[in-house]
């Protein structure tokens, strides 16, 4: 599975995860469980998305300039 299709997984999951959270919302039930899972699928998609530093450094280098 590449990254992409991985990270398409995990959104698809934080979707499915949502809907019950706004189910368990409207129907006043607690959502601990579904709290903690979309906590770690954010955190999962987070480290494969993340840069490196020298990364963000040429990003906001660029992206001054082009305003300039």
């Amino acid at each position: 599975m590449s990254q992409t299709q991985y990270l398409k997984m995990l959104e698809k999951e934080i979707q499915k995860i949502n809907k019950r959270i706004d189910l368990k919302i409207l129907q006043g039930e607690a959502y601990f469980k579904e709290a903690r899972d979309h906590k770690l699928l954010l955190q999962k998609v987070r480290y494969h998305t993340r840069r490196s530093l020298a990364q963000r450094m040429i990003h906001l280098f660029f992206r001054k300039n082009l305003y300039a």
